[in-house]
């Protein structure tokens, strides 16, 4: 018998194991689908139904970080005028953890099985590394949704390391945001914060939204510079009462209680993951 007949065919991959067709265009439905699959299936096993969620600039350091950085500047290593602005915001490093503390140990202390008002960020540095550290130094569970970018910038140590997910679509990773968060931090940030935030605010003016979301503007003279809410009311294009959407503080204690009072008002009764 001829070696061309007595030779075994090889036996195909199955499609799901089979990478290029994985990685491929026709396979992005199972992509996308997996972005929304595993999480659930993690953080049904962690019982994490609501979070509260903070957002900002990835480049806020803390204090510790910003004051040896104008320390290394004066002595000629690096931009003192670069430095010193570090450190002035680096005030919302440091009110964000302490916030994230806040509202962990308050989370903690509920009568409640479940776990309740979780912390959730970006899963980054600056900000989101600040609310990630306040929460695990209240020793409790924090969630990191991390996004794969060019610029090697996240993963920070403070995640709880089950809920630390990393996602390729920021439309998953935004849906995972919106339908776990029932209050909603924001501190300064850029591009991504403030796509982020209106994005946010467009379903809750829409009413996309149905749930209670209550959101909070953390640094009033910043987000006055940055956004002129006022102008949109002005010009027309937003109406008076889509300001009543969020609060504006620079205030821990007025956040907590803004968020905490919020939340036991409306979500101990509205309880687990929607829109």
């Amino acid at each position: 018998m001829s070696e061309r007949r007595t030779k075994k065919r090889g036996r195909a991959d199955k499609a799901y194991l089979n990478e290029a067709f994985l990685r491929s265009s026709s396979a992005r439905p199972l992509r996308i689908l997996s972005e929304y699959l595993e999480p659930k299936k993690r953080f049904d096993e962690s019982r994490i139904d609501d979070t509260i969620v903070f957002m900002g600039s990835a480049r806020l350091r803390s204090r510790e970080d910003a004051e040896a950085a104008v320390r290394a500047a004066e002595a000629g290593d690096g931009d003192i005028g670069v430095a010193r602005r570090q450190l002035a915001m680096s005030r919302y490093y440091e009110d964000a953890r302490e916030l994230a503390h806040r509202v962990t140990v308050w989370s903690k202390a509920l009568a409640d099985e479940e776990r309740r008002f979780v912390v959730c960020t970006g899963g980054g540095p600056g900000v989101m590394e600040a609310a990630n550290r306040g929460a695990s130094e209240a020793k409790g569970l924090n969630v990191g949704l991390t996004i794969s970018i060019p610029i090697e910038e996240f993963d920070n140590t403070y995640v709880t390391r089950d809920l630390s997910f990393h996602f390729h679509y920021f439309f998953m990773r935004k849906f995972w945001f919106a339908y776990l968060a029932k209050a909603l931090l924001v501190f300064p940030g850029g591009f991504g914060t403030l796509d982020e935030l209106f994005e946010i605010l467009t379903l809750r003016q829409t009413g996309k939204m149905s749930k209670n979301l209550v959101i909070v503007l953390f640094g009033t003279q910043y987000w006055e510079e940055v956004v002129n809410f006022e102008a949109l009311v002005r010009h027309g294009t937003i109406d008076r009462k889509d300001l009543d959407l969020f609060h504006r503080t620079d205030s821990v204690e007025e956040a907590f209680q803004i968020i905490t009072t919020h939340l036991e008002e409306h979500a101990l009764a509205e309880r687990g993951a929607f829109l």
